[in-house]
């Protein structure tokens, strides 16, 4: 299959998403800061669980880097406990805050005029972060233009034929890369717009019928 090729089917496969489920205004979270975390607390476990542990640490006043990273591991366990796995999760928080207390001074914000590249290279660095998670922190809290590839995308993807059942992460953003605009807003939409996409039809199960890629099948 050709790059034009590759460009129509993805530009088709966004406009008719974007028609069937509007703008999707991702990613939930009120700051980067809120945004880093949940993208780490999202790690094997749905959306809903993620938003009772930030809650968690809302009402209790420490969803602020310097107070978390100071926090002892346990009392920080406990707090985002519906995350699921708060113990692993606890400590990758830990490590994303000390990386993020040493070269940054404990502000996100202070990444945002780095180099794309720099950036994930130290994000990828940090023990319990891995492409997804460090490409959603540069994409939603960061505005750094690059395309998070997630289960739903990867599903969808192969499901049409668009990719083979080997490929690897880095083939898969590739093809957005190579052949849609570097563009926050667009990378963003897509992304959002494929986890629609896959909890509404493209599921394990898949419902076919109806999808509105069903004439790419």
């Amino acid at each position: 299959m050709t790059k034009t090729s590759h460009n129509k089917i993805l530009t088709d496969i966004y406009r008719i998403l974007y028609k069937t489920f509007g703008p999707q205004h991702w990613w939930p979270g009120e700051a980067p800061f809120e945004i880093a975390v949940g993208a780490i607390l999202t790690q094997n476990t749905n959306w809903g669980n993620v938003e009772k542990a930030i809650n968690n640490l809302k009402s209790s006043r420490t969803l602020d880097a310097d107070i978390l990273h100071k926090m002892p591991h346990v009392k920080l366990a406990s707090l985002i406990r519906p995350a699921g796995y708060f113990n692993i999760k606890a400590k990758r928080l830990k490590h994303f805050l000390a990386f993020l207390t040493n070269h940054y001074k404990g502000i996100i914000e202070n990444m945002k005029d780095k180099d794309l590249h720099l950036l994930r290279h130290q994000l990828l660095e940090v023990n319990g972060i891995g492409p997804e998670t460090a490409d959603s922190i540069l994409l939603y809290a960061l505005d750094k233009p690059i395309f998070v590839i997630d289960a739903y995308t990867k599903r969808v993807l192969q499901r049409h034929r668009l990719v083979s059942e080997k490929v690897t992460y880095h083939e898969m953003q590739e093809l957005f890369h190579g052949n849609l605009p570097s563009d926050v807003a667009l990378y963003n939409e897509y992304h959002a717009l494929f986890v629609m996409l896959g909890k509404h039809y493209c599921k394990p199960k898949p419902k076919c019928t109806g999808c509105p890629l069903e004439k790419f099948l």
